[in-house]
């Protein structure tokens, strides 16, 4: 269930993306060698999107482990689930801090020398350096995975998430001015929806109500793994 809410919060998310990456994405330089190369290219950029957040996900996995281990998984979900309100509620009122706004630049400086140049090599560079960029439906996806409560269940997570957004936006890649820009802004409208329906199944998830896939009984899991 949690790795189908993931790929369902991929697809979701990629309204996002069409609407922030569209233009970026549209623009990626034609690899040299026809047709195939070129679409090929394109699958390879968004391929990179998902190794960057597979690799992430390894780093929330450590995390949320850590948490499972001293038997805080539930809080940790709660905890994560008001985060992710929090967040969105506040997040066109927060500046981004100096650093990482640096960390942004040096990014996009990176990015500008590989849209340089027209090679397979830096289609797969640019989407995983995109896969860095400050991106608020990648961090909701981030807390869904911490919240999971382990390293390869994160990696997993992910990897499902990055791949519900592969084919919506390696098509707009390929076709994206064919969909009007006005339609990508009103399918935006129902990532709130999204991103709430995860928020409260991180909270549910926490409270451990003893509901079977929605809010499992989370502390006789911990326990029952450590029957020897």
């Amino acid at each position: 269930m949690e790795f189908g809410f993931a790929f369902a919060l991929g697809m979701l998310g990629s309204l996002h993306c069409a609407v922030m990456c569209g233009p970026l994405m549209m623009a990626l330089p034609a690899p040299v060698g026809g047709a195939g190369r070129l679409v090929a290219g394109r699958l390879l950029y968004q391929l990179g999107r998902v190794v960057t957040y597979g690799l992430l996900g390894v780093l929330v996995g450590v995390f949320g482990r850590s948490f499972f281990l001293i038997g805080l998984q539930r809080w940790l979900s709660i905890l994560l689930g008001v985060a992710v309100l929090a967040g969105f509620l506040l997040s066109k009122k927060v500046a981004l801090s100096a650093p990482v706004v640096r960390l942004v630049n040096r990014l996009k400086q990176g990015m500008s020398r590989q849209f340089q140049q027209r090679s397979i090599r830096s289609h797969v560079l640019l989407g995983m350096l995109n896969g860095l960029l400050p991106c608020g439906l990648v961090y909701v996806a981030l807390a869904g995975a911490a919240a999971v409560g382990t390293i390869g269940g994160s990696v997993g997570y992910m990897a499902f998430f990055g791949l519900g957004t592969l084919l919506p936006m390696w098509s707009l890649s390929l076709g994206g001015k064919a969909i009007p820009a006005a339609w990508r802004w009103q399918l935006r409208k129902l990532i709130p929806f999204g991103v709430c329906a995860l928020a409260t199944l991180l909270i549910l998830r926490g409270m451990a109500l003893g509901i079977p896939y929605l809010s499992p009984n989370l502390a006789a899991g911990a326990g029952a793994c450590c029957v020897h």
